[in-house]
């Protein structure tokens, strides 16, 4: 399983979540059988079973988990407000906190590293470096955000 497909499509899950008021089982099955079909992820699936659980586990972690993702984001958007964030920030910066935070399976400067990626990818011109400032502060205490869980 790729990671990027999968960060790729919980991006976008949780994007149509926020959007179109659908549960993570929609979301998920709906663009998993998009980028399989359409393969517009230029991505080959060889294990859609595996990608479908990893995409869902970390969809519903992010959602169970976003009010205080978004409590942890807040302190490091500075001039800013959640509220205020393009859609597809936000949900980049929800996933990579959840990452750094939260899950085990991926090193902290990963999650940061994807996360700019993808911000390249799917946001405006400037998006790659907004994720990288609010991540790059995160990340030198992300320890101490572990902690206070």
């Amino acid at each position: 399983m790729k990671r990027r497909l999968a960060r790729e499509i919980i991006v976008q899950s949780l994007y149509q979540m926020e959007m179109n008021d659908v549960d993570s089982a929609e979301a998920v099955e709906m663009l998993i059988a998009e980028a399989a079909d359409e393969n517009e992820t230029e991505h080959v699936i060889t294990d859609e079973i595996e990608l479908k659980t990893y995409v869902v586990q970390h969809v519903n972690g992010v959602w169970e988990h976003k009010v205080a993702i978004d409590d942890m984001l807040e302190h490091y958007l500075k001039g800013w407000q959640m509220s205020r964030l393009s859609r597809v920030d936000r949900q980049i910066l929800r996933l990579a906190t959840f990452e750094m935070v939260f899950a085990d399976d991926v090193p902290a400067k990963v999650a940061v590293n994807e996360a700019i990626d993808l911000a390249k990818h799917f946001g405006t011109e400037d998006s790659g470096k907004f994720v990288n400032g609010v991540l790059g502060k995160m990340i030198q205490e992300v320890d101490t955000l572990k902690g206070d869980l």
